[in-house]
């Protein structure tokens, strides 16, 4: 990937992370039943994508992010 469209995945990544985590954060609503979407679980994907595409753009600006040894 180039570094444009790695930019604009980690940020839909983001997005996708605050967006989970409001949802998520918000107070049950014992009228309407349980959740049926996994909010935390996704949140928690997005928050992985986006650590992984943080480093990618990292590793496409030159600075290495893997072991020091190779």
């Amino acid at each position: 990937m180039d570094l444009t469209s790695t930019i604009a995945a980690a940020l839909i990544a983001l997005a996708l992370t605050v967006f989970c985590g409001w949802r998520g954060a918000r107070p049950i609503n014992v009228l309407k039943g349980p959740r049926m979407v996994p909010w935390r679980v996704l949140m928690l994907g997005g928050a992985v994508v986006t650590l992984l595409m943080t480093a990618h753009v990292l590793n496409l600006l030159g600075m290495k992010t893997g072991d020091p040894r190779y």
